[in-house]
C-alpha cells in the first residue's frame, strides 16, 4: 500500500487492474485503517477516473453475495448521497410510490455515512427488519413490489471499512459504488448524482453494461431531483436540462435533525400529509424512475407517480412490506 500511497499522491491513476486489488486487500484487511483512510481521502482531493471506478465496482461485485429473484425486471433508485444537503429520504419514499405504481424495485441502501439518516437508518426506525433472506426478499418483491437490501449485509468484505467511514464522516469513494454494485443486478437504475463530473463517470461506466439507466442532478448540487434548480437528466440515448414548472427553497426538503424525525416526515408523506414541496419532489423523482422503466413521456409518467402517492397506493406497498 506505501507504494500506491505514494504514486497517488504523485498524482497519478490506478489501472483498472489495480484498483479492483486494492479494493479486494481492503476487504481482506490487508491494511491497516490509517493506510485505509489515506487512501479514501485521496478521492477527496482529486476526481475518481473511470478506470479506478470500474476497477472498484467490479472488485465489490465480485465480492459480494448475490442475489437471485425470479425476475431482473426491477428498478433500484439510489442517490450516492454526499451532497451535504440533509433532505429528507426522497429516493426511499419514491420507491414506494414506484412500486405503488405495479413497478418492482429492488432497493440497495445503507446507513447514513455524511447525512443524518440513510435509507436503511429510516427503515429500521419505521418497523422494517434489515434481512438478507433470500426467500423473504421474494416474499416482499411478490407481495409488495418491494425488497430492500441493506448493503453491509450483502457486501460483509466491507466491514473493515465501515468504521473508518464513519470515522471520518465525509464522502468517499464508497458512496460513488453504492448506487452501482446492487447485489441483485436489476435492469433498470436511476441514480442521482452530487455533481457533474459524477453524471460524466457513472454514464460512461452504464454504457458498458447491459442496464437502462437514468442519471439525474441537480444544478445547484443536490444527487436527486430537488426542484430547487434546472436538473439535468443522462439516458443511454441523450442529454437534457428540465426546467421545473414549480420551484422550491432547500429548507422545504430538510429532512430532520434526528433519525426519528426523520422517520416522521417519511410516514407522514406516505400518509398524504406531506408539504405541496415534498410531495412534488417526491413525484418527480419517482415519475422519473417509471419513465425510465416504461419510456412512456415524462408527464405520463409524472401523473402516475401522484396518483400512486395521493390514492395511498404507496402507502399500502409499505403496509404490505411492514407485514410480510
Amino acid at each position: 500500500m506505501k507504494e500506491i500511497l505514494n504514486n497517488l499522491y504523485e498524482h497519478k491513476t490506478l489501472s483498472n487492474e489495480t484498483a479492483k486489488e486494492v479494493l479486494v486487500n481492503i476487504a481482506s484487511a490487508k491494511y491497516n485503517s490509517s493506510q485505509v483512510a489515506s487512501f479514501m481521502s485521496v478521492y477527496l482531493m482529486r476526481p475518481i477516473t473511470v478506470e479506478e471506478l470500474s476497477g472498484f465496482r467490479e472488485a465489490m461485485l465480485e465480492l459480494c453475495l448475490k442475489v437471485e429473484f425470479n425476475t431482473n425486471e426491477t428498478i433500484d433508485i439510489v442517490g450516492t448521497g454526499g451532497d451535504g444537503k440533509d433532505t429528507f429520504n426522497i429516493s426511499t419514499l419514491s420507491c414506494f410510490v414506484v412500486a405503488g405504481s405495479g413497478i418492482k424495485v429492488t432497493k440497495h441502501g445503507n446507513y447514513g455515512v455524511s447525512s443524518v439518516t440513510g435509507s436503511s437508518n429510516v427503515l429500521e426506525a419505521i418497523g422494517y427488519k434489515l434481512t438478507s433472506d433470500k426467500n423473504i426478499l421474494q416474499k416482499q418483491l411478490d407481495e409488495a413490489d418491494l425488497c430492500f437490501m441493506h448493503a453491509p449485509l450483502f457486501h460483509p468484505a466491507m466491514k473493515n471499512v465501515a468504521p473508518i467511514r464513519k470515522e471520518l464522516g465525509v464522502r468517499t469513494f464508497f458512496n460513488m459504488l453504492g448506487p452501482i454494485v446492487n447485489p441483485c443486478f436489476p435492469k433498470y437504475q436511476l441514480l442521482g448524482v452530487y455533481n457533474l463530473e459524477m453524471a460524466r463517470l457513472y454514464n460512461y461506466l452504464l454504457q458498458k453494461t447491459s442496464s437502462e439507466y437514468t442519471i439525474v442532478h441537480s444544478l445547484d448540487g443536490y444527487d436527486e431531483i430537488s426542484l430547487t434548480e434546472n436538473y439535468k437528466m443522462i439516458t443511454r440515448e441523450k442529454e437534457q436540462i428540465i426546467e421545473p414548472k414549480n420551484r422550491f427553497k432547500p429548507e422545504d426538503l430538510f429532512g430532520g435533525k434526528s433519525v426519528d424525525e426523520s422517520a416522521k416526515t417519511f410516514l407522514n408523506i406516505l400518509k398524504g400529509e406531506g408539504t405541496k414541496a415534498q410531495n412534488e419532489v417526491v413525484i418527480a423523482n419517482a415519475g422519473t424512475a417509471i419513465h425510465c422503466v416504461t419510456k412512456k413521456k415524462l408527464e405520463e409518467c409524472f401523473s402516475e407517480a401522484k396518483e400512486s402517492l395521493e390514492s395511498k397506493k404507496a402507502l399500502n406497498v409499505f403496509n404490505k412490506l411492514i407485514k410480510s
